[in-house]
């Protein structure tokens, strides 16, 4: 599992020109967040690398060169924005103007936020320079363009060949190919990026961000196989037909992960494609795209004073976008905390370790014989956990967690029907095999939630005796033996107060 942060992105140098500082400054303040905030939510990267490495920039120029020795490359003059006022030639974001597709009035001039199209600042209507407000000027300029109208049909063939993917990924991509695949410029006029290993154009000019950030996943797979003294480990994933690539994205940047970067990967040729681009919809908040730069919605940093991490991440992944724009409110996020989490699952694991504290000393009980109620949960919790598998496996991940909430519910649909705290008065064995079935359905349960909630589905298992010692859990329902002691019963989650109304 390998990311990073893109930081050769026009919003770099557009805030380092605002703040007077150079673009390394904006770059080492927001890595370093990223980072923290990854490990406060208990993300486990394989490697959380930027772009800004030495082994980036000599990965990216390989590829720069690759592409260009078999002519997917060719140099071109065309007209660019100029800013007369601030006399300097205008990457793509620092034009904005109306979406000529959409209409929208705040378009950059490398994508529109509301419609999700990519756009030339040249595209825009009434552009204006985001550096003086002028409107630009168009003045010619040379420039290296990928040939993505190269791929054009092996690109469609691939698509087309691709089972399951979500629909509004397959069809926008689609959708581009139809419209037909318009060469682009990989270069600008810039001094802050990935140097051009050629020196064609002259001075003042960078390898642009589109085209060397999604080379960032194969450079953080190089580097992590550096890192871990096994430089060639990489190809284990990128030269072998049986790997498997899922990348995980916005719905705004499905076209540079399903067109430009497996157009880089054809052209430079025996690197794998992806297997699947599940690309999310839109989170919104009060209806407008969440989005840092615009200030719109809630940073994880105060989401995380507010939520414990696993409830964070619990509240949000049950309300993902796969298939729709998702409006979230702090109300939705405290209904999924108190009402599924708090009630459903963690209420479930508290009370079992506490009757079996209080009735067995803490100790697992000797199950008896088992009665059908025994027998259907237990196969209702593993049926969960196979069904969440196979949604995890087609990337459903919303449907996943729902799944295995289920078996939560049916896991306390069980004791409220067999009623230990009543049978513990009358036939203890009876009260000890419930608890015993149900803490196996427990484990069955913590194993399955470990990839939503990994801190807790930890302290779950090593708290019902499970050993947790590798670097996951494993994927299973493992048993949980008789005799085993118990840890304390400790609350795994708090309720969340509303928030404040006005």
């Amino acid at each position: 599992m390998v990311s990073g942060s893109d930081v050769h992105g026009t919003p770099i140098t557009v805030r380092a020109d605002d703040e007077g500082v150079a673009p390394q400054v904006i770059v080492d303040r927001y890595h370093s967040e990223f980072v923290e905030q990854w490990d406060a939510l208990g993300f486990d990267w394989d490697l959380f690398t930027t772009t800004g490495t030495a082994n980036h920039h000599a990965v990216t120029q390989d590829m720069f060169l690759r592409l260009l020795e078999r002519g997917h490359i060719d140099k071109r003059t065309s007209n660019q924005f100029y800013d007369p006022e601030a006399e300097r030639f205008l990457p793509d974001r620092y034009v904005e103007g109306t979406c000529p597709h959409c209409g929208y009035g705040e378009a950059r001039g490398d994508q529109c936020e509301n419609c999700s199209r990519t756009l030339d600042p040249i595209d825009l209507i009434q552009p204006r320079s985001r550096l003086t407000g002028a409107t630009p000027e168009e003045r010619p300029t040379d420039h290296f363009y990928l040939r993505l109208s190269d791929f054009a049909e092996e690109l469609k063939e691939w698509l087309l060949s691709r089972e399951n993917w979500r629909k509004h990924v397959l069809n926008f991509s689609l959708g581009w190919i139809e419209e037909g695949l318009h060469d682009r410029a990989i270069t600008r006029d810039i001094e802050w990026g990935v140097e051009i290993p050629v020196d064609d154009l002259g001075p003042g000019k960078r390898i642009y961000v589109w085209f060397d950030a999604v080379i960032g996943y194969l450079s953080a797979s190089k580097e992590w196989a550096q890192l871990n003294g096994r430089d060639e480990a990489w190809k284990d994933w990128w030269e072998n037909p049986d790997s498997e690539h899922y990348y995980f994205i916005g719905k705004d940047n499905i076209p540079f992960h399903t067109i430009i970067w497996p157009a880089i990967l054809l052209g430079y040729g025996g690197l794998e494609l992806p297997t699947d681009v599940p690309a999310n919809q839109f989170v919104t908040f009060k209806g407008g795209k969440a989005s840092a730069s615009r200030g719109i919605g809630t940073p994880i940093g105060e989401a995380l004073e507010r939520y414990e991490p696993d409830a964070l991440r619990y509240a949000l992944a049950s309300n993902f976008p796969e298939t729709a724009d998702v409006d979230i409110t702090e109300d939705e996020l405290v209904r999924r905390i108190n009402d599924e989490l708090v009630a459903t699952w963690g209420n479930l694991v508290n009370r079992v370790v506490s009757m079996t504290h209080r009735y067995f000393g803490g100790v697992v009980p000797e199950p008896g014989d088992n009665e059908p109620a025994d027998v259907d949960v237990l196969t209702a919790v593993d049926a969960a956990l196979a069904d969440a598998s196979d949604h995890l496996g087609a990337v459903r991940l919303r449907t996943a967690l729902a799944t295995l909430l289920a078996g939560a519910q049916a896991t306390n649909q069980y004791l409220s029907e067999l009623e230990p705290w009543k049978t513990a008065k009358t036939d203890l064995r009876r009260t000890g095999t419930t608890l015993f079935t149900a803490l196996q359905c427990i484990s069955g349960l913590a194993a399955g939630f470990a990839p939503y909630l990994p801190a807790t589905s930890k302290r779950v298992l090593d708290t019902i005796g499970v050993d947790t010692s590798a670097r996951q859990p494993a994927w299973e329902r493992a048993e949980v033996a008789d005799g085993t002691e118990l840890g304390p019963a400790v609350p795994l989650f708090s309720k969340v107060e509303p928030p404040a109304e006005g």
